[in-house]
């Protein structure tokens, strides 16, 4: 949408993965180094971690894209929440076998004897699990069985394993430790710094085409980084947003107010701050006038462990979250005053009907459903 205003050739900040802007930083290129230095082990697991949007799957998405199809044979598997004979099959599935109302034990005899076709050719397999955090322990064990597959004195099949923060937490568990011996090489991509974050931003435009617009201020560089915490994806959502705002606004120089502002959106709409009204409260036309206000889920959370909240939240975010509640609070007030009101009127209405020598009469029927 925005390209054009810019002079830019591609979207800079796009959220999907595309090895054409990967970005080497410290931490990637050792990532990198890591897959290499593996590939020329022939055998047992890598084990590559890091944040949600980190860029693991830019990394290995290069490589794939780089290996030598006439040499390798590498299936590529995103795991989900299966069991271990699920995900024997879906190892099957993705090198080509038929394994769709197979038993497991053919399922393995099958794998073996691709695996040795393919090391007769002269050709090596590799398997990548991304997502690994989704794997049971179940599913791990399957996969260290098949690092077992030897012809000769060679290894049939090498993993290479990418997955979130809590996949090392699993590794460290003491029944992985078979697993752990066979691990040959593990790191952890960190996020971004902010020198990095900076370079990383200018990296991208100059792929995208950018001959000197946008301009970013220094300081709207470090408001960035602090709204993104280093992550290269949410930098890439901070950015595009950013350009998309500018582009609206007819603005090519940003500040770090604009990326405050941007990144506040973000916030707002990430977090729900908004009371939502519930189905079956009372009416519009009620004197409360509408729903009962509902919190946001974080701050229900909030209510139910504060002080493990508020220590997670920076200042801004804790002044907004102040003011939200200070919102809900004065609502609440506005409820308890119109109910009490109405009440009110209620009682003066019923001591009015009940006053007088003759005893009060009943409301007809028909006239109740009138006035109600």
């Amino acid at each position: 949408m925005y390209t054009a205003f810019y002079g830019l050739t591609h979207k800079p900040f796009q959220l999907n993965p595309d090895p054409a802007f990967y970005y080497g930083s410290k931490q990637h290129r050792r990532a990198a180094a890591y897959l290499d230095y593996g590939m020329h082990q022939h055998e047992g697991f890598i084990v590559v971690t890091g944040e949600v949007g980190a860029g693991k799957t830019t990394i290995v998405r290069g490589m794939l894209d780089n290996l030598d199809q006439d040499k390798v044979f590498a299936a590529h598997l995103v795991s989900t929440q299966l069991d271990a004979e699920d995900t024997l099959q879906l190892v099957g599935a993705a090198f080509g076998l038929r394994t769709r109302g197979v038993s497991k034990a053919d399922v393995l005899m099958s794998l073996e004897a691709f695996l040795i076709s393919m090391t007769t050719k002269g050709k090596r397999c590799l398997l990548v699990v991304d997502e690994a955090q989704n794997l049971t322990a179940r599913a791990v064990e399957e996969l260290r069985m098949l690092s077992n597959f030897q012809f000769g004195n060679h290894a049939l099949l090498q993993s290479f394993l990418i997955g979130q923060p809590e996949f090392r937490q699993m590794l460290q568990s003491p029944h992985m430790m078979q697993f752990r011996q066979r691990v040959i090489a593990a790191c952890h991509i960190a996020p971004l710094d902010a020198e990095d974050t900076r370079s990383y931003i200018e990296h991208r435009l100059k792929c995208a085409g950018s001959t000197g617009l946008p301009h970013i201020q220094p300081a709207a560089f470090d408001a960035i980084f602090k709204a993104s915490g280093g992550i290269p994806r949410r930098i890439n959502a901070v950015c595009d947003r950013l350009l998309l705002s500018g582009f609206l606004n007819g603005k090519t120089d940003f500040d770090a107010q604009a990326v405050e502002e941007v990144a506040h959106e973000i916030q707002e709409e990430t977090m729900g701050a908004t009371f939502t009204p519930e189905p079956g409260n009372l009416s519009a036309d009620s004197p409360t006038g509408g729903a009962l206000p509902r919190l946001a889920p974080g701050e229900e959370s909030a209510m139910e462990n504060p002080a493990a909240v508020l220590a997670s939240l920076n200042v801004q975010q804790f002044g907004e979250r102040l003011r939200r509640l200070e919102r809900s609070l004065l609502q609440i007030e506005r409820i308890n005053t119109a109910t009490l009101n109405l009440l009110q009127q209620l009682v003066d209405n019923g001591s009015h009907l009940t006053t007088g020598n003759e005893p009060p009469q009943p409301i007809p029927l028909h006239s109740a459903k009138k006035k109600t």
